[in-house]
């Protein structure tokens, strides 16, 4: 055994519990903080290393004085884990659709309009605002009680998402995202038709050099690939299924912009084209609609605790459901 591991509880009120261990031979020569993620695997790197700057860890009994100082093996390590201090950001009773829940992670199904994160311009209102409302069993994400975003879903995309109740499940599900062991569907109405049934997108997206605020398809970006299938052919649009195999902003609006099928109703990569369509009354339909037909339909991937391959749907949102069954 490289190194042991003892526990005690601090009586310190602030505390939640001090944690011992010895620098092992795999670890000598090692920064502080990779040491230190290595030696707790329940907590992140980055988290560590916010303990250490903030004073609360000890080698051989003195005060840490940074993340890269290095460390040699044999020397004891005291980390003290404070209690979880509430959010700064407030709790508000907003709706929200759970489809599914466990000590480790809360997935949902995220309604059009609402924002992930506060940000400038959304204080309050958000996703989390609403989590930390609902979930009752948060235990800290980075040494503060908020819901750990897993991923994100843009204002006006709709459909499930996966939130981690703590920092072990934050991290386990940060190390897959992004892999092959995560799967994740969306369906997206879309202006045309497309020439084959299916196919794969494999473009590179980065910034628009036209415009910074927006992405785009770029020969130096960032590899991305969407697999898609056309699921219904209507009058003047499609209704299409997209597998993401990478996960770059906005890469699905981007890709069907980029095959020459933007997606209805979005704002930035295709703006009122219903209004060149001659029929008046597909027209009212699709203008009807008021954001990107984009829904999060299907994700799969490993969970946290049990590694065992979880799949959760989120039916179609009410609004696009309404404008296909005018169409039909």
């Amino acid at each position: 055994m490289l190194f042991e591991t003892s526990l005690f509880h601090s009586y310190t009120p602030d505390v939640a519990e001090v944690l011992e261990t010895t620098v092992g031979a795999a670890q000598d020569g090692s920064r502080l903080d990779r040491a230190l993620g290595e030696l707790f695997p329940d907590h992140s790197r980055s988290s560590l290393a916010r303990l250490v700057e903030q004073g609360c860890v000890r080698v051989d009994a003195r005060p840490a004085s940074k993340p890269s100082q290095r460390v040699e093996a044999g020397q004891r390590i005291e980390v003290t884990f404070p209690e979880p201090r509430s959010s700064s950001v407030e709790a508000q009773d907003l709706p929200l659709t759970i489809l599914y829940e466990d000590d480790d992670l809360v997935v949902i199904d995220k309604p059009a309009g609402l924002v992930v994160h506060p940000a400038a311009g959304h204080r309050d209102q958000t996703l989390v605002n609403a989590l930390l409302f609902t979930v009752k069993d948060l235990s800290g994400i980075g040494g503060e009680i908020r819901p750990g975003i897993v991923h994100r879903l843009d204002k006006d995309t709709s459909g499930v998402m996966v939130v981690a109740k703590h920092d072990e499940a934050h991290r386990k599900l940060t190390e897959v995202w992004g892999t092959e062991q995560v799967q994740k569907e969306y369906l997206a109405l879309v202006y045309g038709h497309p020439s084959s049934d299916r196919g794969t997108i494999d473009a590179a997206i980065g910034r628009d050099p036209r415009d910074r605020k927006r992405m785009a398809v770029v020969p130096h970006g960032r590899r991305a690939i969407t697999e898609y299938e056309v699921a219904e052919r209507l009058r003047y649009v499609s209704l299409i299924r997209c597998r993401l195999r990478t996960g770059r902003t906005h890469q699905i609006r981007v890709h069907l912009k980029h095959l020459g099928h933007p997606i209805v109703g979005d704002p930035v990569y295709s703006g009122p084209q219903y209004r060149g369509i001659p029929d008046k009354r597909v027209q009212r339909v699709l203008a009807s609609l008021g954001r990107q037909a984009l829904h999060a339909e299907r994700i799969t991937f490993p969970h946290p605790s049990t590694g065992r391959t979880v799949t959760f749907q989120a039916a179609l949102a009410g609004d696009i459901a309404g404008v296909l069954q005018e169409l039909r």
